[in-house]
């Protein structure tokens, strides 16, 4: 055998090897499950309440155990795949609808942290409150992947359950905004730009991974993009990528 045989069949096998589509469900299916896990109802809002509580107890008293329990029971993360399935597709009046579900959810979650927080009685932060304020890019690769990790577990014919609690507590959406939560009780500014930032580095990393998936998958589209529009789309992701990076690039420099 030839060595441009040899390459092409080493090509073939490692393609094969990290291929996503050969085990992967249903478009519908996917469809389904990620639009189902984004979905705001009152059940999910009641047991959000019930996480940011939990978390919020658990950053005051610097109890590791009781946030990862909190973290594991969040339905934060369904709201970012089901806005990043509707942004691929390019279904945005489903965008907008997922996109204002996240902002209910978010204004709800730091409302119920910040009225733990007014009537708690340990003031002072915590070291795991004050972990939270101050994000570098290692949390923009944590996100990254996390996210990256999530999409595929969803993705999959058997749906891959157990890699979700993974995800939810690598990416750790929710003690965030329980930071935001006690930096708004306690007139704490500074803290509340740092854990606001880092919400943001894991909500559209993750968002940003998911959107990539979805796209190598070939989600169908609810209407094809012209070749302006999808050039002037990606520029715009480009454009976003490098402005949210750049404070976590500086903040591991300055730490380096």
């Amino acid at each position: 055998m030839s060595i441009e045989n040899q390459n092409q069949t080493i090509k073939e096998k490692l393609r094969k090897l990290f291929s996503l589509s050969e085990d992967s469900a249903s478009h519908d299916e996917i469809r389904t499950r990620l639009l189902d896990g984004g979905r705001v109802t009152g059940t999910n809002m009641c047991v959000l309440v019930c996480a940011m509580v939990i978390a919020s107890v658990g950053l005051n008293v610097s109890s590791t155990a009781v946030i990862i329990g909190a973290m594991l029971i969040s339905p934060l993360m369904g709201s970012i795949l089901a806005s990043a399935y509707a942004s691929v597709s390019n279904d945005y009046p489903l965008l907008r609808k997922h996109l204002a579900g996240f902002g209910v959810q978010i204004a709800i979650s730091v409302t119920a942290a910040m009225i733990y927080f007014l009537f708690s009685p340990i003031k002072e932060p915590t070291t795991e409150l004050l972990a939270r304020t101050a994000p570098t890019f290692f949390d923009v690769l944590i996100a990254f992947f996390g996210g990256l990790a999530g999409i595929i577990g969803q993705t999959r014919e058997d749906k891959a359950n157990t890699v979700i609690p993974g995800v939810a507590i690598a990416t750790a959406l929710m003690p965030p905004l329980c930071t935001c939560g006690y930096a708004i009780a306690n007139a704490r500014w500074d803290m509340l730009l740092g854990a606001g930032y880092l919400f943001i580095i894991n909500t559209y990393f993750i968002f940003l991974s998911a959107s990539i998936i979805m796209s190598v998958l070939k989600i169908p589209k609810t209407k094809e993009l012209t070749h302006k529009q999808w050039r002037r789309h990606r520029l715009r992701m480009i454009r976003n990528t490098i402005i949210i990076m750049i404070p976590s690039i500086i903040a591991v420099y300055s730490m380096l």
